[in-house]
């Protein structure tokens, strides 16, 4: 396990005396402006489009690699500073998500080259489905590689990792005086696709089903003559608007392009939050993805230009990696059952599996490094969790410790789906055969939603009580 919790008691007075002046509005207001002042921000990006045309993440349907590019993809960087010193890093990305080996190699040199912890880095990516292959886990739903292809999977890896280390350093060298403020919009074409369906047009099935967050959390970062520098913004909703075969952000690269045209000069950053169940409705090609993403951008921009929170300049950062358990791989009869009637990658998962079984190979009954991170913004708490998470998770969450949350998936490890006991007992692709889909032996055990929010809870507990100390 690894645990990493940052706040020192210097400075606690000092930014107790700001947070107190803000608070006092009879107070003028230069007085109240520098309650929020003290933080340091820094921005930068990188393209990461392929220069091959390799094979592209996320679909088990295609036939072949990507042939053309409806935009660049992008990696980005937010370097934070606040008024003592404590450091954070953010990055964003247009790829299917990092792996444990990818994330900790990255981290470790981003560490060392920065002086930070490992609570003080979040990597996250969109997921969209429109980038390349790059992490060993989900080779099951594409065909058998070549030599060649594994090579170029391998060289893009190491290219990404480069250029996430090059905007890390881009971002902190260009820090300057910067004010954060935060607040939420709506966007509504996100639907339950497990209750809802993954296809079909809104027009002719009107009765939209199951649980879906609709909110757009948005993050503004500004320089000290209130220019924007960069928006950090997200949304629960899979990147799967497009399934052609060209690089693209899919709805949040369209996304992120408008913001970036309505504000020159300054960086949009999207993320994945809660939105592992959950699909644009309907999925109709690229003028359909290119409205999501004007409509996302939207619902920004209108927050961009409201009243938002204005942030005290005070960063604290948690991470902690806990262990879930995995349940026994199916018995041979129901491997067999999958092997005559799966789909092609369900074939050759219950094919190895059946193997490994025979020759009495390993087949871990747990997965030991679930990342779970908190990170606390003036007041603003962000919960960053890996792996796939469905949108119970925001609920729930929402439900103890209120709405003022910012959530974020996909990030640090994407290491499969994260359902919810009631996803979990329903099955289903999200509940159960995702789990292959990442090479697992089988589903989780029950007792992992209740494991997540109980360690989301110390985290937040934590950063409260740091907060009431200062």
């Amino acid at each position: 396990m690894v645990l990493s919790m940052k706040g020192s008691v210097h400075g606690r007075i000092l930014v107790g005396i700001l947070l107190l002046l803000g608070c006092f509005h009879g107070y003028p207001q230069d007085l109240q402006d520098k309650a929020y002042q003290g933080w340091q921000a820094g921005v930068a990006r990188a393209i990461i489009t392929p220069v091959e045309y390799m094979w592209m993440a996320g679909f088990a349907a295609r036939e072949a690699p990507a042939n053309g590019k409806l935009h660049d993809l992008w990696v980005k960087a937010l370097a934070l500073e606040d008024v003592r010193g404590n450091k954070g890093l953010l990055i964003t990305s247009d790829i299917i998500g990092f792996d444990r080996s990818l994330s900790q190699s990255i981290c470790d040199e981003l560490q060392a080259e920065f002086a930070l912890n490992r609570a003080d880095i979040v990597l996250s990516s969109s997921h969209t489905h429109s980038g390349p292959v790059l992490n060993n886990n989900l080779l099951g739903i594409y065909p058998p590689f070549n030599e060649e292809q594994l090579d170029q999977i391998s060289e893009y890896r190491e290219f990404l990792k480069d250029q996430v280390l090059v905007v890390a350093k881009r971002a902190f060298a260009s820090r300057s005086a910067a004010k954060l403020s935060a607040g939420v919009g709506m966007a509504r074409f996100a639907v339950n696709r497990r209750e809802s369906g993954w296809e079909g047009d809104v027009l002719y099935k009107p009765e939209v089903k199951g649980p879906s967050d609709h909110a757009v959390p948005v993050i503004k970062i500004t320089d000290d003559e209130d220019e924007l520098i960069a928006v950090v913004f997200g949304y629960a909703c899979h990147p799967t608007s497009l399934s052609i075969n060209k690089w693209s952000g899919d709805y949040p690269g369209y996304a992120q392009l408008e913001l970036e045209d309505l504000y020159p000069g300054a960086t949009a950053m999207f993320f994945t939050a809660f939105g592992a169940d959950q699909n644009p409705f309907p999925r109709g090609g690229i003028l359909q993805t290119e409205q999501y993403g004007r409509e996302l951008a939207i619902a920004v921009d209108r927050v961009l230009k409201d009243s938002l929170r204005m942030l005290s300049p005070s960063l604290t950062a948690t991470y902690r990696e806990i262990e879930l358990n995995i349940a026994p791989p199916p018995d041979d009869e129901e491997l067999d059952q999958i092997i005559e009637a799966g789909a092609g990658w369900e074939r050759r998962w219950a094919l190895g599996i059946k193997e490994k079984k025979s020759l009495g190979e390993d087949l871990p009954d747990a997965y030991p490094h679930y990342p779970i991170q908190t990170w606390q913004l003036g007041s603003q708490i962000m919960i960053v969790l890996g792996g796939e998470v469905v949108v119970d998770y925001t609920l729930r969450l929402r439900e103890i410790h209120g709405n003022d949350l910012i959530f974020m998936g996909y990030a640090n490890d994407v290491m499969t789906y994260i359902p919810s006991e009631r996803v979990l007992k329903e099955g289903g692709y999200e509940g159960k055969s995702a789990m292959w889909v990442y090479g697992h032996r089988g589903t989780w055990e029950p007792g992992l939603e209740d494991k997540i929010i109980h360690e989301v809870a110390q985290q937040i507990d934590f950063l409260l009580k740091e907060g009431q100390g200062k």
